[in-house]
């Protein structure tokens, strides 16, 4: 689609100045600095939505059309100012979006339906809840959302998905007819009041528990593995280079290619230096051997949240994951006064390391009125089973009782 397709979106209590529904498929042609404010009206939010994580994104053919990723970013515009935006992408497939819906694909391709190319409001590969709509009030979130659903109606697009949003923007999804889905993640909060120290910490545990996970660090110390952090313009070319080596190893060792190229991490490196905290561990010898990348909320000296991204080793160590994965960001997390650790999508194993479940959120319209209804009833029973699940989950609560809800 050309940039700059234009039309008007109606809104109520805008008298004469109707908002421009602007639709680009280059993020590039949006300006920076009034996206990331944009971003700064929303309750809690991620860099993942910044313009430069998008952008880098982009430019380094990560999620571009090749890859099944063909951008139609959606913005509404009151002449000369951007009122609300959001990373809508084209999909080809399902893969990088941790919101699975391949059964719905598959039940569209029975019945001799197209169900791709459809529409994602998301965050290519990153399973972490955030602003989707950035808007500069409800009104022109919600106008916004029009503007996508018109956008797909428009152009036959079977579907519109909303992924791991917050909840001003499923609070719109809902009141303009989007089902909504729920999924677990684990988290890890701290103390209130925080935490003094790791040891602090662990003594909130159960027994059982803290045992394990002294266990787990004794494992990998004997080992002969140190761990240094770095962190923003700290992390140099020559650490990014071997943590990129880390991360395609974890891939090509589950048998496919990493998603994110060298030039995304040369990109985030290099325009976003403070979002990001890189672990290393080195063995005996202090050679570095793996390593964990850790995105942060914001820029400060204590930032609000954390968010476990990538891993990978080139020597295998019993029980390093989980000191690189968890116990290195969360000692750094309590020392930094962060109040949230996110681990990532799915796992269970999380909870052995004190991250307790939470829901997750996406909204989901279907243009086609039967599979919407078929989809609607799924979505009613997979949500019983979600809540029968995070019941079943905090029965396992690896606090102490006293200390369960601190």
């Amino acid at each position: 689609m050309d940039n700059g397709r234009e039309q008007k979106t109606e809104e109520a209590g805008l008298a004469a100045n109707d908002y421009v529904t602007r639709v680009v498929d280059d993020p590039t042609a949006l300006p920076r600095v009034a996206w990331n404010a944009l971003l700064q009206h929303c309750d809690d939010p991620s860099p993942f939505v910044r313009h430069e994580y998008l952008c880098a994104l982009h430019q380094s053919e990560s999620a571009a059309p090749h890859t099944g990723w063909a951008p139609r970013f959606i913005s509404l515009w009151l002449g000369d100012e951007l009122h609300a935006v959001c990373p809508l992408y084209l999909k080809s497939h399902s893969y990088g979006e941790y919101v699975f819906d391949w059964a719905w694909a598959e039940a569209y391709q029975r019945h001799g339906l197209r169900y791709y190319p459809k529409a994602v409001i998301a965050v290519p590969f990153t399973p972490v809840t955030g602003a989707r709509l950035l808007a500069r009030d409800a009104h022109a979130r919600a106008a916004l959302l029009r503007a996508a659903q018109a956008y797909c109606e428009a152009e036959n697009i079977s579907s519109l998905h909303l992924l791991f949003a917050r909840d001003a923007d499923m609070a719109t999804a809902a009141t303009q007819g989007l089902m909504a889905r729920h999924t677990v993640q684990f988290h890890w909060q701290n103390g209130t009041p925080p935490y003094a120290d790791f040891d602090s910490f662990l003594l909130t545990l159960n027994q059982e528990k803290r045992k394990k996970i002294r266990q787990e660090r004794r494992k990998v110390s004997d080992a002969g593995v140190r761990f240094r952090w770095a962190r923003g313009q700290d992390i140099t070319a020559a650490d990014w280079a071997f943590f990129y080596r880390c991360y395609e190893r974890t891939y090509l060792e589950h048998g496919n290619a990493p998603y994110l190229t060298p030039a995304f991490f040369e990109a985030i490196a290099r325009d976003m230096p403070g979002h990001w905290l890189l672990f290393i561990a080195e063995d005996a010898q202090g050679r570095p051997i793996a390593s964990s990348l850790i995105a942060l909320s914001d820029t400060g000296a204590s930032p609000a949240v954390a968010y476990g991204r990538y891993w990978g080793a080139l020597e295998r160590v019993d029980c390093l994951h989980f000191e690189a994965c968890y116990y290195q960001p969360l000692m750094w997390c309590i020392a930094h006064g962060v109040r949230r650790f996110e681990g990532g999508a799915q796992g269970e194993h999380k909870m052995a390391r004190a991250l307790l479940p939470v829901k997750t959120h996406s909204a989901h319209w279907l243009a086609h009125p039967a599979f919407a209804d078929a989809v609607e009833r799924f979505l009613t029973r997979e949500g019983e089973g979600v809540d029968n699940y995070m019941a079943h989950l905090e029965a396992r609560n690896p606090f102490k009782q006293q200390s369960a809800r601190r």
